[in-house]
This record gives structure tokens, C-alpha cells and sequence, in this order.
């Protein structure tokens, strides 16, 4: 039997979704790609925003309309946080939470049996421990993401996250240890961490951020380590210095800001100030030369002032991120935010999205121009237009020519010139 999966949102999605086709694919069913015949497709949501909850409708509704013999299952996000908007969801022919999915081959076997609709969503509970299957293969990628913790304690004003995941929890470290070293066995010279809220890893079983760091750091095979995105009150001077020893991890920090205002992040209920975000900033580029810091901004957050909006402006300017991700706020119902006052206007949220990007390029424009006539070595991923395409440590993209096939390798590379998008080199035995 065949099964695709259509995955939306983040790497957590993306792994969840690696465990997904690994359960199915131990179970007798062929896994192929979501846009050719399949008798099951399934849909791991996104509700990070109304417009990811709009798009997983669409993917439901899309695919039983192509395929109205196929079984539609709708999991992930949208229904553990939302279950009565996603029960609406009349297209899909089963219906669980992202909890469930452990269960999807006994579900799918039920469903088979009598071809009645299943609706089985099954709410977090406070008190439960981080659960999963070890995945040892990452199918397309040059990399490996492994999830180390689920959930996240934080309730910010704007984010229905919580809701969707349950309370923060970590995966135990011996678990850890067997899936980096599977992965390595199969290749994988690259592991990413990732979480939902990555940097309170170990706090529930006496742990912290460094030691997954740790054992991948003492791994045969693993040659760098990655980090995905962190939250900046997690992040202290005694971590740091930890960090600082391992010599497998990559100096990219993926830090959420969402503001530069401290009294829109107040409002958000984040919970450090434009000051200490600053203040890791700069420990973490003295602890790590060449350390890149990337992140997050929401604009147009409500009540957020002209005043407000210059100051996350100048804060931009003064961190000098490499890469920014700046979203014009999205109300999503549910939350306290889509509640508050002086929502803001899609024309000012799209104006302000516009200048912030164009002061973010230009920071990364002169970053990258920086960096000409330095040396790097780059992990190469599938070619691209004829050029071989792949990253930093520090994850800054750079293509060069070459004749050889070097995806998935590690080579090091000359940079000789930049576009706004990527870093042009050449080749180097240096």
C-alpha cells in the first residue's frame, strides 16, 4: 500500500514527519512523494498562523478532491490545538493530534476495517514525558534533524503553540546518544537539534542545551553540529562557555527577537528585554569567531507605534543580524493578542514588513561582501542551475563551479563574490 505525506511548517513538522513515514514504511506501506498516487495521504499541519491553519484546509480538501478513493488523515497542529476548527474539516476522512501519531498505523488499520470516519484527538497532559521513535535515516537531505524536546511553557500573547504541543519536555539522553549515532552510521556528517522551544532542553530531567551538544561532540562520523532556533532567556553566560568547547558546533544562533521594543515585547509576554537579547548577541561573537546571529520579527504587533517600530529598526541596525525573518502579525483567533486593542492595519503591517526587509538586506548584502577573500568549508546539498550549492558553518550559502558531484560532502571554499541572495567561491585545498 502506498502513503504520501504533505508536511507544513517547522523542522519539528519535518522530523515528526521522518517518524511518520518510518513507522508506516516498517509496516508494510511504500512512502512516496505527496504529488503522485497514493492510497493514504496525510496532511502534518501547521498552526503557527491563521494562514498555516488556511493552507492545511486547502491541503485537505486539494488532495480528496484529486484523490477521492484515497484516505485523507489530518494530523499535527491544527487539531491539538484547535479541535473543534479542525473537525470542520469534513474532506478528511481521519482526524488526529500530533500526540496520536505513534498510533497512525493502528488508526489507518481501524479505518480499513469498516471505512467509518475516525475523529480521535487526545489533549496533552501536563505531567507527560517527551515521547517518540528514534530515526536513523533522513531520506533528501545532507543533514540530519533530530528533536530533542516538545512543548513549551512560555505562552506568548500571540502564539497558539502551547496549545498545540503541550507543557516543555526533553528527550532522555541515552536516546539521544543511540539516534546521533545511527545517523552517523548512515552517513550523516551533519545533525541539527531541533525543538519547540529548543533552549530549555533538559530542565524537566536536570539536563541543559549543552549536553545533547556533547554527545554528538563525542560521536564518530559527526563532523558539525547545528542548532535550530532558541529562545534568548535560556541562553546564559555559563552556557555560553559550555557551548564554547564544542568544536563540532556551528557559530549560527537562530535566536527569536520579535521585537526590538521593550514595551511591545512586554505586551507579546516574552520574557528578556532588547538589552539582554543584545548583551547573548555579543557574548556569543566573542565566545565564537565567525558567529552568525539570525532570527525573527514580528511587525505591526498591536498598539505598536511609529515610536516602537523605530526602535526595533535601530535595534537591527545595531545587532547587524545576518539574516532576518520579519512577518507582518497575523491575528490567530484564540489567542489573547487577536483579543487586544488597536489592532493594526495590513497596510501599515505591510509597509513596515517592506522597510524593515530592505534594512535587513542591505545588513546582509555587507555581510556578505565582508567576507570576500576568506577561506570556509562549505557542506554541499543538491546542485542548483548548474552551480554546486551548499552552507558556512555559520550557514551563509555559497555556490561555486565545479565539475565533480559534491553533494553531501565537506569541502573548503574560497569566497570571490556575492549577490544578495548567496556567496560566489571557488574551490580551495586552503
Amino acid at each position: 500500500m502506498r502513503a504520501a505525506i504533505y508536511t507544513l511548517g517547522c523542522k519539528v513538522n519535518q522530523y515528526e514527519t521522518r517518524e511518520i513515514a518510518q513507522l508506516l514504511t516498517n509496516n508494510g506501506y511504500f512512502v512516496v512523494n505527496h504529488k503522485e498516487n497514493a492510497d493514504v495521504y496525510i496532511v502534518n499541519s501547521c498552526t503557527v498562523t491563521a494562514e498555516s491553519t488556511r493552507k492545511t484546509r486547502q491541503a485537505v480538501r486539494h488532495l480528496k478532491t484529486l484523490h477521492p478513493n484515497s484516505v485523507v488523515v489530518l494530523t499535527g497542529c491544527v487539531p491539538q490545538a484547535f479541535p473543534e476548527e479542525a473537525l470542520s474539516v469534513n474532506e478528511a476522512d481521519i482526524i488526529i493530534g500530533n500526540k496520536n501519531n505513534g498510533k497512525i498505523v493502528s488508526v489507518l488499520n481501524k479505518y480499513f476495517e469498516n471505512h467509518k470516519a475516525i475523529r480521535d484527538i487526545e489533549q496533552h497532559d501536563n505531567d507527560e514525558e517527551f515521547s517518540g521513535t528514534i530515526i536513523s535515516e533522513f531520506s533528501g537531505h545532507t543533514r540530519a534533524f533530530v528533536k530533542i524536546q516538545d512543548g513549551c511553557d512560555r505562552f506568548c500573547s500571540y502564539c497558539a503553540i502551547p496549545y498545540a504541543r503541550g507543557r516543555s519536555r526533553s528527550k532522555k539522553a541515552d536516546v539521544v546518544k543511540d539516534e546521533v549515532h545511527a545517523l552517523s552510521k548512515n552517513g550523516f556528517k551533519e545533525i541539527v537539534f531541533v525543538g519547540i522551544n529548543l533552549s530549555s532542553y533538559g530542565r524537566d530531567i536536570g539536563l541543559t542545551i549543552a549536553d545533547p551538544i556533547k554527545i554528538a561532540e563525542n560521536t564518530d562520523g559527526v563532523e558539525r553540529i547545528r542548532l535550530g532556533s532558541l529562545e534568548p532567556d535560556h541562553i546564559t553566560d555559563d552556557i555560553i562557555a559550555e557551548l564554547s568547547q564544542c568544536s563540532k558546533l556551528c557559530p549560527q544562533f537562530h535566536i527569536s527577537l520579535q521585537s526590538g521594543s521593550n514595551s511591545v515585547l512586554k505586551r507579546m509576554n516574552r520574557h528578556y528585554t532588547a538589552e539582554e537579547y543584545c548583551k547573548i548577541a555579543e557574548n556569543l561573537r566573542k565566545a565564537f569567531p565567525d558567529a552568525s546571529i539570525t532570527t525573527d520579527i514580528i511587525v505591526g504587533f498591536p498598539g505598536e507605534t511609529d515610536e516602537e517600530f523605530k526602535e526595533t529598526v535601530e535595534f537591527v541596525k545595531k545587532v547587524r543580524f545576518e539574516k532576518v525573518h520579519v512577518f507582518p502579525f497575523s491575528v490567530r483567533p484564540g489567542t489573547r493578542a487577536a483579543k487586544m486593542e488597536n489592532q493594526i492595519s495590513n497596510e501599515t503591517k505591510n509597509k513596515r514588513a517592506s522597510q524593515l526587509t530592505e534594512v535587513c538586506n542591505k545588513i546582509r548584502a555587507e555581510i556578505f561582501a565582508s567576507m570576500i577573500g576568506k577561506s570556509f568549508s562549505v557542506l554541499f546539498e543538491a546542485p542548483k542551475k548548474g552551480l554546486q550549492c551548499g552552507y558556512t558553518k555559520n550557514y551563509t550559502p555559497v555556490r561555486i563551479k565545479s565539475g565533480e558531484k559534491l553533494t553531501g560532502l565537506i569541502a573548503n571554499v574560497k569566497i570571490t563574490g556575492c549577490t544578495d541572495e548567496y556567496c560566489i567561491g571557488e574551490e580551495t585545498e586552503i
